[in-house]
């Protein structure tokens, strides 16, 4: 499905405010309630919407560190993987998981409270996974930018 001029209006709307009532939403995007309900609920049925959520501030649940490990398996043996991605999903600390090219195979964004819990997850979990050769990791001195908004163009 293409999107047009509406649907794309209702999506930089939501995201910018997720809480919007419809009646708002409506309003905003210019239609009447009924027809801009049926276009949520298209976006979300055909999966341009893929759920709501808050968004929380990290350091004010005393997670300061965010870091990016830069992961290197062993090999890609179908169950080397499937282990190493089935511990990514049991771990909370990870936020972001990618499958990337360059210099190592997976680059993961995690949160700790401090070195000593990141020195800890890294310790109990990721460099006791099979499979796992290497893990470099980055630390964020400061955040420059952080945006969850999608451009929809």
């Amino acid at each position: 499905m293409s999107l047009d001029r509406v649907d794309t209006q209702i999506l930089q709307a939501l995201q910018k405010n997720g809480r919007l009532s419809n009646r708002e939403l409506a309003e905003q995007v210019s239609l009447s309630n009924a027809p801009c309900w049926r276009r949520v609920k298209r976006l979300e049925e055909e999966g341009f919407i893929r759920g709501y959520a808050a968004i929380i501030d990290a350091d004010k649940t005393g997670l300061k560190i965010c870091a990016f490990a830069q992961v290197s398996l062993d090999n890609h043996h179908p169950d080397t993987v499937e282990g190493f991605l089935t511990l990514i999903s049991r771990c909370p600390e990870i936020l972001e998981c990618h499958a990337v090219s360059g210099g190592c195979d997976y680059l993961l964004k995690v949160l700790a409270r401090d070195m000593e819990s990141y020195q800890e997850f890294l310790s109990h979990n990721l460099l006791r996974q099979p499979g796992v050769r290497t893990v470099n990791t980055l630390f964020s001195m400061k955040r420059q930018k952080s945006s969850v908004e999608i451009p929809v163009l």
